[in-house]
């Protein structure tokens, strides 16, 4: 998202810049859904680069998308010419407690349709952390978690806005058995955060009431994030995304933070 309005070529210029070795290259953008044309240029001037593609991004939701035009096929499809090893998936378009029974299972019975597909063509499925989702919280996303059991299913994890470190890590920890990405940065929503639990206080507002911040303001955080991350044994990719001002400069920035937080 930082560096949407870039070019592809200019978004491996700065990633190589910020010491990073990967992307997670978006559906909505520069790896359009279903077309495999772009998406194996785009392969092949990432690995020309010497970096990976950590992961295809999709704007796949599932229980959604196929009715709404968007085939989980094509985005196979893109992302097996991109060569990234997950899809990036949403669990449904609104939060668990708005949802009522035959829109969880529809979620829960595309989903696993989803991660046959993936199977079969070698690739894992990663749902987001997030709100507007059936992951909206850290007890949906984990009920959510056991609802949908298969070898190919993972969950990205980002910390929630609002919250001390004790109920982020508790999110992160209940997902760790199945974790694949980590979303990496660094935001707080200001004077109003000790308020946005209270009900009789307005709803938050997106942007007026976030604020981006250097990735150095939440080293304290994401020590303690990926203290519980280096439990699994297993390589996960730490992905950087909206840094301050969507600035070149700060993914830079960010990029070595990021580093010395990882070798510590």
């Amino acid at each position: 998202m930082t560096l949407a309005k870039k070019s592809v070529n200019e978004v491996i210029a700065i990633v190589k810049k910020a010491g990073l070795e990967g992307i997670e290259w978006g559906g909505n953008g520069h790896v359009p859904h279903g077309d495999t044309v772009i998406a194996a240029k785009v392969k092949t001037l990432t690995e020309s680069a010497g970096l990976k593609v950590s992961s295809y991004g999709s704007y796949y939701r599932a229980g959604v998308s196929e009715a709404e035009g968007l085939s989980f096929a094509s985005v196979l499809d893109t992302a097996v010419a991109l060569g990234a090893p997950s899809i990036r998936v949403w669990a449904g378009n609104c939060d668990y407690g708005k949802a009522d029974e035959t829109i969880v299972e529809k979620v829960v019975s595309d989903t696993m349709r989803i991660a046959d597909m993936a199977a079969k063509a070698g690739i894992t499925v990663t749902f987001e952390f997030h709100g507007g989702t059936l992951t909206d919280n850290n007890d949906n996303a984990l009920k959510f978690a056991s609802m949908v059991e298969h070898p190919a299913i993972f969950f990205s994890w980002q910390s929630p806005h609002g919250y001390d470190i004790g109920h982020c890590l508790s999110g992160l920890n209940g997902l760790l058995p199945r974790l694949s990405t980590i979303h990496v940065y660094h935001w707080t929503i200001g004077s109003y955060e000790k308020n946005m639990f209270n009900e009789t206080v307005r709803p938050l507002k997106h942007p007026e009431d976030f604020f981006s911040h250097p990735l150095a303001d939440g080293e304290e955080r994401w020590r303690e994030y990926f203290k519980a991350v280096n439990t699994t044994g297993c390589d996960h990719f730490a992905l950087l995304e909206f840094v301050k001002d969507n600035s070149p400069e700060q993914v830079i920035a960010d990029g070595k933070t990021l580093r010395e937080l990882l070798c510590r």
